[in-house]
Order: C-alpha cells, then sequence, then structure tokens
C-alpha cells in the first residue's frame, strides 16, 4: 500500500535527524545481520557519529522503510537525508573512497601493504597470468579476515605491489589488513593450492557444539546470551540464556573482555554476526551455538519448542 503524506513526512523526519542514518537490523553495538555489521564496520572507520535504528523492534518501520527508500533489504544507509544505498552499495563506495566523500571526511592516505610471495608461489601466479587475457591478479581481504585471491580487471582505487617479480593489486579498503601477509603454493589434501598467512587477523568466532555448550554451562565455565527478539524468545527459550536486550547489553559489556561468551538465535547466523561484533568491542572468547535454539532442542533438550 503507498505511503500516505503524513506516513511520507514522518519518514522524511527520520531521515533527516541525524547527518548519518543507518536504518538496520539491530543497533551499533549489536548487529543482528552480517550485512548490517558489515556497514556498521565501515562507519565506524569513517564517521565519529552516525544514529542506527533498529527495525526489527517495528515492523510498520520496516515495511514502510522498503516503500519509502523504493529499497526491499536492510541496512539502509542515508546520508543528511539522500538514501545511499544497501550493504554492496557501501562496500564498494568505501572500496574507491567514495564513501569518504559522501560523507565529507577526507580522504585518508592508503599505505601500499607488505607482501611477501614465496617462489612457488610467484611461479604458479605467472604461469595462470599467462593465460589470463589481460586481467590482474587482485587480492582482498573482507572484515572478516578471508581472503579472496583471483584474476580479474583491475579495480578503482586498486594498490599495486610487487614481490618476487609479481605484481598484486590490493583492494584499497583491504591495505591495512593485508599489511605483512605470506602467500605461499603448498600442497593441500585437494592438491596444490595457495596459503596465505595473515599477522593481522584477530580472534575468531569459535563454533560451538549444542552438548559441549551445555558442558559448559553445567560446569559455570561461560556465559551464554540470547541474541533474538522478544517475540521469539517467548516462542522458545533456553533456561540458562540471557537475553541481549539493553540490560543484557550493560552486563555483558561490563564483563571482563577474556570471559568465556557464548550467543545463539534461531539457526546460528544472527548470532555469528553479533560475535563478530563482540570481537570488535575486544572480546577474546566468544563462541557460537551452531545451528541455534533449533539444534539445541534437537541434540539437547526436547522440550524446548522448534519453531
Amino acid at each position: 500500500m503507498p505511503l500516505s503524506e503524513r506516513q511520507r513526512a514522518d519518514f522524511e523526519r527520520r531521515v533527516h535527524a541525524h547527518d548519518v542514518v543507518l536504518f538496520m537490523k539491530g543497533n551499533r553495538r549489536f548487529p543482528q545481520c552480517g550485512f548490517s555489521a558489515t556497514v556498521v564496520g565501515i562507519l565506524d572507520k569513517l564517521a565519529a557519529s552516525y544514529e542506527t535504528v533498529n527495525i526489527l523492534e517495528d515492523p510498520t518501520l520496516r515495511d514502510g522503510m522498503k516503500e519509502f527508500s523504493s529499497w526491499p533489504t536492510f541496512p539502509q544507509l542515508y546520508v543528511k537525508g539522500e538514501f545511499v544505498g544497501g550493504c554492496d552499495i557501501v562496500k564498494d563506495m568505501y572500496a574507491s573512497g567514495e564513501l569518504e566523500t559522501k560523507l565529507g571526511v577526507e580522504r585518508r592516505a592508503v599505505v601500499a601493504p607488505r607482501v611477501t610471495v614465496s617462489a612457488a608461489a610467484a611461479k604458479a601466479f605467472m604461469e595462470a597470468a599467462s593465460e589470463a587475457a589481460g586481467d590482474v591478479l587482485r587480492l582482498e581481504i573482507d572484515e572478516q579476515y578471508n581472503s579472496d585471491l583471483h584474476l580479474a580487471p583491475k579495480a578503482d582505487g586498486d594498490i599495486e605491489v610487487q614481490s618476487a617479480g609479481v605484481t598484486l593489486y590490493v583492494g584499497r579498503a583491504s591495505a591495512a589488513r593485508a599489511d605483512g601477509i605470506a602467500i605461499d603454493f603448498v600442497k593441500a589434501s585437494s592438491g596444490m593450492a595457495f596459503k596465505i598467512d595473515n599477522p593481522n587477523e584477530p580472534p575468531r568466532v569459535k563454533p560451538i557444539q549444542p552438548n559441549a555448550l551445555k558442558a559448559m554451562l553445567d560446569a559455570g565455565s561461560i556465559e551464554l546470551f540470547d541474541v533474538r527478539p522478544d517475540g521469539e524468545r517467548k516462542m522458545a527459550s533456553i533456561a540458562q540464556a540471557k537475553p541481549l536486550d539493553a540490560d543484557g547489553q550493560r552486563a555483558l559489556l561490563a564483563l571482563d573482555k577474556r570471559t568465556p561468551i557464548a550467543l545463539h538465535c534461531h539457526h546460528g547466523m544472527r548470532s555469528r554476526a553479533a560475535g563478530e561484533e563482540l570481537l570488535r568491542e575486544g572480546f577474546t572468547n566468544v563462541y557460537n551455538l551452531e545451528g541455534g535454539i533449533e539444534a539445541w532442542s534437537r541434540d539437547v533438550d526436547a522440550k524446548v519448542s522448534r519453531y
């Protein structure tokens, strides 16, 4: 149904309430989807101040924003009332440097990363490049430090790096994450493969199976938090889990950063995104319940409802 004039005026007010407004799943401290977490990570690097609006708390807001922006998914970024785009557009703008311009912040100089390519990797690269038909060797490292090494056309903002006679093009947004990496070509179970050692890689969210989590809960050696909204918690819950509402967030952030913490949602996707955000907050021992409360009901406690 089209928005009424009154509804449209209300959404205009919302997008102009702050210079930078991100409509997302969750909030700045606890994104509740990977796409929202990605955009938050980018904005945290560039914007000293921005506002987030949790669309999960208000179905009317969620549906209305889709109509208002003519954009079907979230997150949605607005800068000075202008719709910028969703996760993929924000990532592309950040990689090219265009996002700094849009936000009105000074475009930062990017230092070329130090990259070491082994002789074996150099030989493999050169053999592949001979059949690349003009493509270049590109390296991108995302916010989770997953590396993507591939042959493709050179992209805007790429930084040229040379090692062992190989020319490598590093995505601008990946430069800091790539500094100091070593690339080798080694034997793996499936054959020869490139191996990237990255000294910058931070602690990762660790998967934990339901029975292993139960053992740690029974031993009192881990804290469990439920990232789902109230409506889902009312349908099914794990007795030992604390809701990650406003009070739960305060309690969690007050814990020692070394405390073992587990997160869960329905199937494990939202809790993984929340876990990545906890790592950015400095926590070092974060677990994600694989399969979420669905797996808990299946493997540990069948009395927990499945939905």
